[in-house]
């Protein structure tokens, strides 16, 4: 069966019997309650605490879950690896078909750690699909009062813009609990949440031992635009932010720092959801943009390539754009903290942190 067919059979029925439900408890409209954070002049961002061995972090599947169990021990033994001791959320083994439980089992466990006073920093089990359909569910005031480190990408990215939005507390893009840390990704990890560096460049790929006749070929910056600018950060997945568009919880995109990564996605794809941003109004607004890495994009038959994709779509904006950080889904993985000030290089390939991110 063809992907597009298949997906939309899977997700027919289950969405609009789980979507209904969600609505009669929680609205889009009820959202708008909240003030937007993102918007300029509209209320003091929060920084969670920085994170420091021996605290307590929840681990919570608020989209997919892993295959098996044993890959759920896998995770919390990365998380006690990084000096953590870990609190299980209720509903952690649960799992419906590709969702890690129900909608509200699923939310309910992610707003508990928020209000759960032994409960240091939220730690996502992994990405996959599903956060989008518990963002009208989440208690968005109790995150406010609780600030806490939320660390997670891929799917995770509507939860890190939508609390950025509506609760304006700094969420953080970063690698999730159920893989291992690489050297770079432990040591950029570090630098921005345990140790809260600043000025700190962000995403800089990891050193290369050159030869003759050898150079580096996987991790090059390609600078499309060139200029300097200030900014807020958001984003991460493009899949994600497209997906938020036009909804209660996607963030105002005026004079930000907009960071997007993506996976498995042909450059038709890609440039189908850059024209969604740029027919929205919102690539026209951003002070720059920063691209990170566009993994196992499948390429079939005549197409343009990512790069003239993304070259293409951002071309005449004004606007500092690079191409080739290290966010996305790789090993070596960078933090980037959702809502921080940072200002990008587009002469220089650099995304450097200006702001303090954790308290």
């Amino acid at each position: 069966m063809h992907r597009r067919n298949l997906i939309k059979s899977m997700l027919a029925a289950p969405l609009l019997g789980a979507l209904g439900a969600s609505a009669k408890a929680a609205t889009a409209s009820d959202s708008r309650k909240y003030a937007d954070f993102s918007t300029a002049g509209s209320g003091e961002l929060l920084r969670p605490k920085r994170l420091e061995k021996g605290m307590t972090v929840g681990l919570v599947t608020p989209a997919s879950n892993v295959w098996e169990d044993e890959d759920i021990h896998f995770a919390k033994d990365v998380v006690k690896s990084l000096g953590f001791r870990v609190k299980e959320g209720q509903n952690l083994y649960q799992r419906t078909q590709y969702l890690a439980g129900p909608d509200a089992a699923r939310a309910q466990d992610f707003n508990a750690m928020f209000a759960d006073p032994e409960v240091d920093a939220v730690f996502c089990l992994r990405g996959g699909y599903g956060t989008p359909r518990i963002l009208p569910l989440l208690d968005y005031d109790n995150i406010r009062r609780n600030p806490k480190v939320l660390l997670g990408y891929s799917d995770i990215t509507a939860l890190l813009n939508a609390i950025y939005c509506r609760s304006g507390v700094m969420t953080f893009h970063g690698p999730i609990a159920a893989q291992n840390f690489t050297d770079y990704t432990y040591a950029e990890y570090s630098k921005v949440l345990v140790h809260g560096e600043r000025p700190v460049p962000l995403g800089t790929p990891p050193p290369f031992e050159g030869a003759p006749g050898r150079v580096e070929r996987e991790n090059r910056i390609t600078r499309f635009t060139g200029g300097r600018a200030r900014g807020r950060l958001i984003g991460g997945n493009l899949t994600l932010m497209a997906n938020l568009i036009g909804t209660p919880y996607e963030p105002d995109y005026r004079d930000k720092i907009l960071f997007l990564e993506d996976v498995g996605e042909a450059p038709y794809r890609v440039d189908r959801m850059l024209t969604q941003m740029w027919l929205a109004g919102h690539l026209q607004k951003v002070a720059g943009i920063a691209f990170g890495k566009f993994t196992e994009a499948s390429v079939d038959g005549n197409t343009f390539s990512i790069e003239h994709v993304l070259r293409e779509r951002c071309a005449g904006l004004g606007v500092p754009v690079v191409r080739g950080l290290m966010f996305g889904h790789i090993e070596d993985q960078t933090v980037v903290p959702v809502g921080a000030m940072a200002e990008l290089d587009g002469d220089a390939g650099t995304l450097v942190l200006r702001d303090r991110v954790v308290a």
